[in-house]
């Protein structure tokens, strides 16, 4: 799975258009139902720490620019074992095309 290309409405994901945020796993694109970062929470974290097998780090892009998520939600995260990355979303498109250029 490969980001081609994204906007303000979604991404485009080998060659699928996906309208909204998404989590992009190796083998599959879900819709992740928050609406900007601070719809982040522990519970819309948890399809992350139920993945098996399990995945040890989140790159979160949070728009145009890079926003603080809560606390609490970065500590419940690194308590199961998983490391979030907050970027913009063009780093965290970059930062995809590199993992999957790997």
């Amino acid at each position: 799975m490969y980001i081609d290309s994204y906007n303000s409405r979604g991404f485009v994901v080998s060659g699928n258009r996906v309208f909204g945020p998404c989590a992009l796993l190796p083998h599959s694109v879900l819709q992740w139902n928050v609406g900007s970062h601070q719809d982040i929470t522990e519970e819309s974290f948890s399809l992350f720490w139920m993945l098996e097998p399990r995945i040890e780090i989140v790159v979160v892009g949070t728009g145009d620019r890079t926003e603080r998520l809560q606390s609490q939600v970065l500590r419940a995260m690194r308590q199961r074992g998983i490391a979030v990355e907050v970027q913009d979303t063009v780093r965290t498109v970059l930062t995809s095309l590199a993992q999957t250029a790997e």
